[in-house]
């Protein structure tokens, strides 16, 4: 549908036979006479200026690092999130990456899309034949996803240390990942179901506007997506902790993208089945707005609530507060490939609509 809207000593010669002067870059200048019953005097030394270099932060409080060219910068003790250096991948990681997603696409095209050998239709039908409201539907769907989806996240840290982190890496996906798309699908056969509660389509400039903010809310995935090999448990998977970037702005960066894209679509289509999904939606994101705090602050402690200290939930109010301070050259930490590539994703999303739409309403869930 053309409308659609989916869219990182010196010792100097003694000048007298008996004593010598130790300068010392500690602080103090330390003066020795040949007398074993005097002890030695400790005089103050002229101000000594000296500077810290700045290693790359890793997510620990004895490796920090001020992002920028400002020197007022505050030190970050996270990580710097959409970093992508080229020079440090490896070409055997990237074969296995696609390997392991072909396999997976397989898996998931034989065991859960395709109505003849999978089990995504039949899923769709129990669901379903709980009542004949699409809206009460698609609710029970994303309450479902979000059950498994979240609750697996609850247990990470106990898990990996049952599995290890890539095997829970694979049953985490392996699990949340059919539960999505079947979600996905159901909402778009059926997003013009229902009842219609407004109609907006022929407001003026409205959909160049709701297009432009469904295209923003894109740029606040969070940046753990952006490891596309640890998502594929290619690189081992970790828990970690962001600083920098759109963390700025907002420390769930994921949860304000999925109520923008929300809002859009369902101001667009503006029915009940919108509605619905949309409340079952951002009503998962809140809660994983509260989960994803408590599991930082289990795993990372007093660096998380230094980092809680100055970003914030809400958009912007840690910076308005003057609690996040932006560097002067903020806009390079944008300036990185994941960024371009959610911009070519996100436009190829749209163009593809038609695509997506076809596909979904030929498999009738």
């Amino acid at each position: 549908m053309a409308n659609s809207l989916l869219l990182t000593t010196p010792f100097p010669l003694p000048s007298k036979p008996k004593s010598f002067h130790f300068k010392l870059t500690s602080s103090f200048t330390h003066t020795t006479t040949h007398n074993p019953f005097k002890l030695p005097t400790l005089k103050s030394p002229k101000p000594h200026h000296f500077s810290c270099k700045k290693v790359q932060a890793i997510g620990k409080t004895s490796e920090k690092t001020s992002l920028g060219n400002d020197p007022d910068q505050e030190i970050l003790v996270g990580e710097d999130s959409a970093v992508f250096e080229l020079a440090q991948q490896k070409v055997s990681s990237w074969v296995y990456f696609s390997g392991i997603l072909g396999v997976v696409l397989f898996v998931l095209q034989v065991g859960w899309i395709d109505n003849s050998t999978g089990l995504g239709q039949d899923f769709i039908h129990a669901v379903s034949a709980i009542s004949d409201s699409p809206e009460v539907v698609m609710i029970l769907l994303i309450l479902i996803f979000a059950g498994v989806h979240s609750g697996l996240a609850s247990f990470r840290d106990a898990g990996e240390k049952l599995i290890g982190e890539r095997a829970f890496r694979v049953l985490f996906a392996g699990t949340s990942l059919p539960l999505a798309v079947s979600t996905v699908v159901y909402f778009i056969n059926h997003r013009y179901g229902g009842v219609q509660l407004w109609q907006l389509q022929d407001v003026p400039l409205l959909h160049h506007l709701l297009w432009l903010s469904n295209f923003v809310s894109f740029f606040f995935l969070y940046p753990s997506t952006f490891n596309l090999l640890e998502v594929a448990a290619v690189d081992k998977p970790k828990m970690h902790l962001w600083e920098s970037g759109i963390m700025r702005i907002t420390r769930h960066p994921q949860m304000v993208g999925q109520v923008m894209w929300c809002l859009a679509h369902t101001i667009w289509i503006g029915n009940s089945v919108a509605v619905a999904a949309s409340v079952g939606l951002i009503g998962h994101h809140l809660f994983g707005v509260w989960n994803g705090d408590r599991r930082l602050a289990i795993r990372y402690g007093e660096d998380f609530e230094l980092v809680k200290s100055r970003t914030s939930v809400i958009p912007f109010a840690a910076i308005l507060e003057g609690r996040q301070k932006l560097p002067k050259d903020y806009y390079k930490e944008f300036i990185r490939l994941p960024y371009l590539a959610i911009t070519f994703v996100t436009l190829g999303a749209y163009f593809a609509h038609p695509l997506m739409q076809a596909a979904s309403f030929r498999l009738h869930w």
